[in-house]
């Protein structure tokens, strides 16, 4: 059996940067030596899958390389098609994807499908991208509407924790959860205080981790449509003027891969 790790990048809510989260941990994979295949089962929109398509066609357009992942696209068409043709796509796609590779990261798309659940029944290492938002969180935990205590769970964390008892009951290992709290505004609010401590609460009673996402920066929507991330800038890659900011951005995703437990001492060392 492959030893790849399987990182799935997985909220059920459709705007929280799951394919932004999911690019720039491919990067950083990529970028430390790591052999990444991907899956991108967003069958509708294919950020992902078209973001390292622009990727490619840009390197080869300015004559300079960088690291790619290997690609296993599912089709667009499985979008309509039965739930069981659709996992047997899926599976077929993650085997050849775990063969020879060190991570297998699969970006999800904002609901709930078959595949999905499927991708997080296999996952290792589930990271779960939020919004600085009530409405995000949602999501993850109720709250009370008068009191805003922490009522119960969402769906999406049941979902979380089934494939995390069944993949205990089945291997004897565990499923890491890590919730990235993404595009942070730049300054405090009252508000952010209150999801805190709502954040922890839920955290503390489903077992997931709370690590920092991205900021919203520009650099990191002028670098997408080249398929390109911070990770990549170097003196031969450089398609938008570099600044101050574009260091702090390095270190922001630096410390995500640290968050997410995949940052080695090389990782994305300044260029």
């Amino acid at each position: 059996m492959s030893q790849a790790k399987v990182i799935v990048v997985g909220n059920e809510k459709g705007g929280a940067g799951k394919s932004t989260i999911a690019i720039h941990v491919a990067a950083g994979l990529l970028h430390a030596g790591g052999q990444v295949a991907i899956l991108d089962l967003d069958l509708r929109q294919q950020s992902m899958g078209h973001f390292f398509a622009h990727r490619a066609a840009w390197l080869a357009a300015n004559g300079v390389s960088a690291p790619m992942p290997i690609e296993h696209p599912l089709g667009a068409e499985l979008a309509t098609a039965p739930d069981t043709e659709a996992l047997a796509h899926f599976q077929d796609a993650f085997d050849k994807a775990s063969d020879g590779a060190d991570y297998v990261l699969i970006d999800t798309p904002g609901g709930d499908t078959a595949i999905s659940r499927a991708a997080h029944g296999l996952a290792d290492l589930i990271v779960t991208p939020m919004n600085d938002s009530f409405v995000d969180f949602d999501m993850l935990g109720i709250v009370d509407p008068v009191t805003l205590d922490l009522k119960r769970p969402s769906l999406y964390s049941e979902t979380v924790w089934n494939s995390r008892k069944a993949k205990a009951a089945a291997s004897g290992k565990s499923i890491d959860w890590v919730v990235l709290r993404n595009r942070l505004a730049p300054t405090e609010a009252r508000n952010r205080k209150r999801l805190d401590e709502r954040v922890q609460a839920l955290s503390r009673r489903v077992g997931f981790r709370v690590g920092p996402g991205l900021r919203d920066r520009v650099i990191y929507r002028e670098l997408f449509p080249f398929g390109l991330t911070i990770a990549d800038l170097s003196p031969t890659i450089r398609p938008v003027a570099m600044s101050l900011q574009h260091v702090a951005a390095r270190q922001e995703l630096r410390a995500l891969m640290g968050a997410l437990g995949l940052a080695t001492d090389e990782l994305l060392a300044a260029q």
